[in-house]
Protein backbone atom coordinates (compact mmCIF):
# COMPACT_ATOMS: atom_id res chain seq x y z
CA UNK A 1 0.00 0.00 0.00
CA UNK A 2 2.56 2.71 0.95
CA UNK A 3 4.45 1.75 -1.99
CA UNK A 4 1.28 2.02 -4.40
CA UNK A 5 0.88 5.27 -2.60
CA UNK A 6 4.35 6.59 -2.89
CA UNK A 7 4.38 5.72 -6.90
CA UNK A 8 0.96 7.55 -7.25
CA UNK A 9 2.59 10.57 -5.37
CA UNK A 10 5.48 10.84 -8.21
CA UNK A 11 3.08 10.25 -10.98
CA UNK A 12 1.18 13.15 -9.73
CA UNK A 13 3.59 15.76 -9.39
CA UNK A 14 5.27 14.43 -13.20
CA UNK A 15 2.00 15.51 -14.17
CA UNK A 16 1.82 18.40 -12.37
CA UNK A 17 5.58 19.61 -13.34
CA UNK A 18 4.36 18.49 -17.42
CA UNK A 19 1.32 20.65 -16.93
CA UNK A 20 3.66 23.77 -15.63
CA UNK A 21 5.69 23.52 -18.68
CA UNK A 22 3.40 23.05 -20.73
CA UNK A 23 1.53 25.96 -19.75
CA UNK A 24 4.93 27.93 -19.37
CA UNK A 25 5.89 27.31 -22.74
CA UNK A 26 6.53 30.30 -24.36
CA UNK A 27 7.86 32.18 -21.88
CA UNK A 28 10.52 29.30 -22.14
CA UNK A 29 10.77 30.19 -25.73
CA UNK A 30 11.46 33.80 -24.93
CA UNK A 31 14.11 33.04 -22.77
CA UNK A 32 15.74 30.70 -25.22
CA UNK A 33 17.09 33.19 -27.30
CA UNK A 34 18.74 34.56 -24.30
CA UNK A 35 20.40 31.86 -23.16
CA UNK A 36 21.81 30.72 -26.08
CA UNK A 37 23.79 34.71 -26.42
CA UNK A 38 25.14 34.27 -22.60
CA UNK A 39 26.14 31.09 -23.27
CA UNK A 40 27.69 32.18 -26.92
CA UNK A 41 29.30 35.23 -25.34
CA UNK A 42 29.58 35.14 -21.66
CA UNK A 43 30.46 31.09 -21.25
CA UNK A 44 32.26 29.74 -24.16
CA UNK A 45 34.61 32.79 -24.29
CA UNK A 46 35.82 32.13 -21.10
CA UNK A 47 37.99 29.18 -22.36
CA UNK A 48 40.44 31.75 -23.40
CA UNK A 49 41.55 32.38 -19.85
CA UNK A 50 43.80 29.25 -20.26
CA UNK A 51 45.72 32.34 -22.26
CA UNK A 52 46.81 33.52 -18.68
CA UNK A 53 49.18 30.79 -18.08
CA UNK A 54 50.84 30.36 -21.43
CA UNK A 55 52.95 32.27 -23.82
CA UNK A 56 50.47 32.84 -26.67
CA UNK A 57 51.19 33.62 -30.06
CA UNK A 58 48.30 34.61 -32.69
CA UNK A 59 47.93 31.31 -34.55
CA UNK A 60 47.95 28.83 -32.08
CA UNK A 61 45.93 26.67 -30.42
CA UNK A 62 44.79 27.15 -26.91
CA UNK A 63 45.20 23.34 -25.82
CA UNK A 64 47.21 21.60 -28.69
CA UNK A 65 49.85 22.66 -31.33
CA UNK A 66 53.14 24.37 -29.75
CA UNK A 67 51.80 25.74 -26.69
CA UNK A 68 54.32 26.92 -23.92
CA UNK A 69 52.58 27.00 -20.42
CA UNK A 70 54.51 29.06 -18.27
CA UNK A 71 52.25 29.13 -14.82
CA UNK A 72 52.17 32.08 -13.12
CA UNK A 73 54.88 34.14 -14.84
CA UNK A 74 52.30 37.05 -16.10
CA UNK A 75 50.13 37.89 -12.73
CA UNK A 76 54.52 38.33 -11.24
CA UNK A 77 55.37 39.97 -13.95
CA UNK A 78 52.56 42.44 -14.06
CA UNK A 79 52.23 42.70 -9.96
CA UNK A 80 56.14 43.28 -9.83
CA UNK A 81 55.82 45.75 -12.19
CA UNK A 82 56.98 49.53 -11.70
CA UNK A 83 53.71 50.75 -12.65
CA UNK A 84 51.81 48.35 -10.84
CA UNK A 85 51.20 50.47 -7.56
CA UNK A 86 50.11 53.53 -10.02
CA UNK A 87 47.68 51.59 -11.63
CA UNK A 88 46.16 49.73 -8.99
CA UNK A 89 46.06 52.80 -6.66
CA UNK A 90 44.27 55.27 -9.56
CA UNK A 91 41.74 52.09 -10.22
CA UNK A 92 40.75 52.23 -6.91
CA UNK A 93 40.86 55.56 -6.01
CA UNK A 94 38.47 56.55 -8.94
CA UNK A 95 36.11 53.49 -8.51
CA UNK A 96 35.75 54.64 -4.68
CA UNK A 97 35.15 58.03 -5.65
CA UNK A 98 32.49 57.44 -8.08
CA UNK A 99 31.00 55.10 -6.04
CA UNK A 100 31.12 57.59 -2.76
CA UNK A 101 30.06 60.68 -4.61
CA UNK A 102 28.26 58.83 -7.54
CA UNK A 103 26.07 55.73 -6.05
CA UNK A 104 23.86 58.22 -3.76
CA UNK A 105 22.58 60.66 -6.42
CA UNK A 106 20.45 58.59 -8.38
CA UNK A 107 18.57 57.52 -5.44
CA UNK A 108 18.06 61.12 -4.35
CA UNK A 109 17.00 61.86 -7.88
CA UNK A 110 14.25 59.03 -7.70
CA UNK A 111 13.06 60.20 -4.08
CA UNK A 112 12.57 64.26 -5.56
CA UNK A 113 11.21 62.68 -8.81
CA UNK A 114 8.64 60.61 -6.62
CA UNK A 115 7.43 63.84 -4.56
CA UNK A 116 6.77 65.64 -8.23
CA UNK A 117 2.60 66.12 -8.46
CA UNK A 118 2.59 67.73 -11.68
CA UNK A 119 2.53 64.76 -14.36
CA UNK A 120 4.22 66.73 -17.51
CA UNK A 121 6.96 68.19 -15.47
CA UNK A 122 8.02 64.91 -14.07
CA UNK A 123 7.61 63.06 -17.30
CA UNK A 124 9.98 65.60 -18.67
CA UNK A 125 12.33 65.74 -16.39
CA UNK A 126 12.85 61.89 -16.53
CA UNK A 127 13.03 62.38 -20.28
CA UNK A 128 15.44 64.53 -20.30
CA UNK A 129 17.64 62.88 -17.49
CA UNK A 130 17.67 59.50 -19.05
CA UNK A 131 18.89 60.98 -22.70
CA UNK A 132 22.99 60.87 -21.65
CA UNK A 133 22.67 57.46 -20.99
CA UNK A 134 21.61 56.46 -24.84
CA UNK A 135 24.34 58.99 -26.03
CA UNK A 136 27.39 57.52 -27.82
CA UNK A 137 30.40 57.32 -24.90
CA UNK A 138 32.40 59.22 -27.81
CA UNK A 139 30.02 62.17 -28.27
CA UNK A 140 29.16 62.51 -24.61
CA UNK A 141 33.45 62.81 -24.28
CA UNK A 142 33.34 64.94 -27.53
CA UNK A 143 31.44 67.22 -25.50
CA UNK A 144 33.54 67.26 -22.35
CA UNK A 145 36.24 68.03 -24.06
CA UNK A 146 35.08 70.91 -26.26
CA UNK A 147 33.49 72.35 -22.42
CA UNK A 148 36.85 72.02 -21.01
CA UNK A 149 39.12 73.55 -23.83
CA UNK A 150 40.23 76.51 -23.44
CA UNK A 151 37.85 78.54 -25.32
CA UNK A 152 35.47 76.62 -23.98
CA UNK A 153 32.02 77.22 -22.28
CA UNK A 154 33.43 76.13 -19.01
CA UNK A 155 36.56 78.21 -19.46
CA UNK A 156 34.31 81.13 -20.58
CA UNK A 157 32.03 80.80 -17.61
CA UNK A 158 35.18 80.66 -15.27
CA UNK A 159 36.83 84.04 -16.98
CA UNK A 160 33.70 85.86 -16.25
CA UNK A 161 34.43 85.54 -12.35
CA UNK A 162 37.83 86.85 -12.59
CA UNK A 163 39.41 82.94 -12.95
CA UNK A 164 42.01 82.77 -16.06
CA UNK A 165 41.52 80.14 -18.85
CA UNK A 166 43.18 76.68 -18.41
CA UNK A 167 43.34 73.46 -19.97
CA UNK A 168 41.79 71.56 -17.18
CA UNK A 169 41.87 68.27 -19.76
CA UNK A 170 45.51 68.71 -19.46
CA UNK A 171 45.75 69.11 -15.49
CA UNK A 172 46.02 65.54 -13.86
CA UNK A 173 44.59 67.40 -10.82
CA UNK A 174 41.08 68.09 -12.43
CA UNK A 175 40.70 64.59 -13.90
CA UNK A 176 38.98 62.84 -11.05
CA UNK A 177 36.49 65.61 -10.93
CA UNK A 178 35.72 65.75 -14.96
CA UNK A 179 35.65 62.15 -14.56
CA UNK A 180 33.43 61.24 -12.07
CA UNK A 181 30.88 64.48 -13.03
CA UNK A 182 30.63 62.57 -16.46
CA UNK A 183 29.75 59.71 -15.05
CA UNK A 184 27.35 60.64 -13.00
CA UNK A 185 25.77 63.05 -15.70
CA UNK A 186 25.56 59.72 -18.01
CA UNK A 187 24.04 57.55 -15.32
CA UNK A 188 22.21 59.00 -12.82
CA UNK A 189 19.08 59.47 -14.59
CA UNK A 190 18.68 55.88 -16.17
CA UNK A 191 19.90 54.02 -12.73
CA UNK A 192 17.05 56.25 -11.27
CA UNK A 193 14.38 53.95 -13.25
CA UNK A 194 15.30 50.55 -10.54
CA UNK A 195 14.51 52.81 -7.52
CA UNK A 196 11.30 54.49 -9.22
CA UNK A 197 10.04 51.12 -9.85
CA UNK A 198 10.54 50.02 -6.07
CA UNK A 199 8.97 52.93 -4.97
CA UNK A 200 5.74 51.99 -7.39
CA UNK A 201 5.58 48.59 -5.63
CA UNK A 202 5.00 50.81 -1.70
CA UNK A 203 1.34 50.17 -0.61
CA UNK A 204 -0.20 53.26 -0.84
CA UNK A 205 -2.14 52.78 1.95
CA UNK A 206 1.32 53.36 4.21
CA UNK A 207 1.38 57.30 2.86
CA UNK A 208 -2.32 57.69 3.82
CA UNK A 209 -1.93 56.11 7.28
CA UNK A 210 1.25 58.42 7.62
CA UNK A 211 -0.17 61.55 6.43
CA UNK A 212 -3.59 60.58 9.14
CA UNK A 213 -0.79 60.83 11.46
CA UNK A 214 0.02 64.57 10.60
CA UNK A 215 3.70 63.46 8.92
CA UNK A 216 5.13 65.48 6.71
CA UNK A 217 6.15 64.63 3.21
CA UNK A 218 10.12 64.52 4.76
CA UNK A 219 9.28 62.04 7.06
CA UNK A 220 7.31 59.76 4.92
CA UNK A 221 10.63 59.37 2.57
CA UNK A 222 12.74 59.01 5.24
CA UNK A 223 10.12 56.34 7.64
CA UNK A 224 8.30 54.77 4.98
CA UNK A 225 10.11 55.22 0.88
CA UNK A 226 14.11 54.60 1.99
CA UNK A 227 13.12 51.42 4.04
CA UNK A 228 11.05 50.13 1.46
CA UNK A 229 13.42 50.36 -1.04
CA UNK A 230 16.54 49.25 1.38
CA UNK A 231 16.72 46.08 -0.41
CA UNK A 232 17.21 47.66 -4.12
CA UNK A 233 19.51 49.85 -2.61
CA UNK A 234 21.35 46.78 -0.79
CA UNK A 235 21.44 44.52 -3.95
CA UNK A 236 22.95 47.97 -6.31
CA UNK A 237 25.48 48.56 -3.40
CA UNK A 238 26.73 44.75 -3.55
CA UNK A 239 26.95 45.28 -7.58
CA UNK A 240 28.50 48.33 -7.46
CA UNK A 241 31.60 47.42 -5.07
CA UNK A 242 31.69 43.92 -6.96
CA UNK A 243 33.09 46.31 -9.60
CA UNK A 244 35.39 48.10 -7.48
CA UNK A 245 38.48 47.29 -9.70
CA UNK A 246 36.76 47.77 -13.07
CA UNK A 247 36.40 51.27 -13.47
CA UNK A 248 35.00 52.74 -16.57
CA UNK A 249 37.82 51.78 -18.70
CA UNK A 250 35.94 53.36 -22.35
CA UNK A 251 35.51 56.49 -20.62
CA UNK A 252 38.94 57.45 -19.23
CA UNK A 253 40.50 56.38 -22.57
CA UNK A 254 38.16 58.91 -24.11
CA UNK A 255 38.98 61.79 -21.71
CA UNK A 256 43.06 60.88 -20.43
CA UNK A 257 46.00 62.21 -22.46
CA UNK A 258 49.71 61.25 -21.37
CA UNK A 259 49.54 64.69 -19.55
CA UNK A 260 46.92 62.86 -16.80
CA UNK A 261 48.66 59.39 -16.72
CA UNK A 262 50.20 60.05 -13.07
CA UNK A 263 46.18 60.66 -12.21
CA UNK A 264 44.11 58.90 -14.97
CA UNK A 265 46.20 55.34 -16.11
CA UNK A 266 44.39 52.37 -14.42
CA UNK A 267 44.67 48.54 -15.01
CA UNK A 268 42.07 49.03 -17.95
CA UNK A 269 44.07 51.15 -19.95
CA UNK A 270 47.20 49.33 -18.88
CA UNK A 271 45.22 46.16 -20.61
CA UNK A 272 44.80 48.02 -23.98
CA UNK A 273 48.00 49.45 -24.57
CA UNK A 274 49.75 46.25 -23.59
CA UNK A 275 47.11 44.17 -25.71
CA UNK A 276 46.37 46.67 -28.89
CA UNK A 277 49.72 48.46 -28.51
CA UNK A 278 48.16 51.61 -28.31
CA UNK A 279 50.63 55.11 -27.38
CA UNK A 280 53.40 53.08 -29.28
CA UNK A 281 53.36 50.27 -26.63
CA UNK A 282 54.30 47.34 -28.97
CA UNK A 283 50.65 45.37 -28.04
CA UNK A 284 50.80 42.17 -28.99
CA UNK A 285 50.85 41.00 -25.35
CA UNK A 286 48.01 38.94 -25.19
CA UNK A 287 48.71 36.61 -22.17
CA UNK A 288 49.99 38.91 -20.07
CA UNK A 289 46.21 41.20 -20.82
CA UNK A 290 44.30 37.94 -19.94
CA UNK A 291 46.49 37.34 -16.75
CA UNK A 292 45.72 40.98 -15.57
CA UNK A 293 42.18 40.82 -16.48
CA UNK A 294 41.82 37.38 -14.51
CA UNK A 295 43.54 39.43 -11.74
CA UNK A 296 41.00 42.07 -11.89
CA UNK A 297 38.14 39.71 -12.00
CA UNK A 298 39.35 37.52 -8.87
CA UNK A 299 39.61 40.69 -6.77
CA UNK A 300 36.42 41.94 -8.20
CA UNK A 301 34.81 38.67 -6.93
CA UNK A 302 36.12 38.31 -3.25
CA UNK A 303 34.67 42.21 -3.00
CA UNK A 304 31.59 40.86 -4.18
CA UNK A 305 31.21 38.36 -1.85
CA UNK A 306 32.77 39.93 0.93
CA UNK A 307 29.71 42.88 0.29
CA UNK A 308 27.41 40.81 0.09
CA UNK A 309 28.26 39.11 3.71
CA UNK A 310 28.22 42.28 5.13
CA UNK A 311 25.15 43.25 4.07
CA UNK A 312 23.57 39.90 4.96
CA UNK A 313 24.57 40.44 8.51
CA UNK A 314 23.51 44.11 8.93
CA UNK A 315 20.32 44.35 6.55
CA UNK A 316 19.39 40.96 6.14
CA UNK A 317 19.38 41.73 2.41
CA UNK A 318 21.88 40.21 -0.60
CA UNK A 319 22.57 38.58 -3.75
CA UNK A 320 22.92 35.24 -2.35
Amino acid sequence: MEKTARSAAVIKRRRHSKAVIRESIELYGLMFPVIVLILCFSYFPLFGIVIAFQDYQPGNGFFWGDVQWVGLKHFKEFIGSSLFPRLFGNTIRLSLKNLLFGFWVPIAFALLLNELRHMRFKKFVQTASYLPHFISSVVVAGMVLSFLRTDGLINSIYTVFGGTRTAFINEANYFDTIYILTNIWIAFGFDSILYLSAISGIDPQLYESARLDGASRLKQMWYITLPCILPTIAILLIMAVGGMVSSNTDMILLLYNEATYPKSDVIGTYVYRVGLGADGTGGGQYSLGAAINLFSTTINFCLLFLANKISNKFTSYGMF
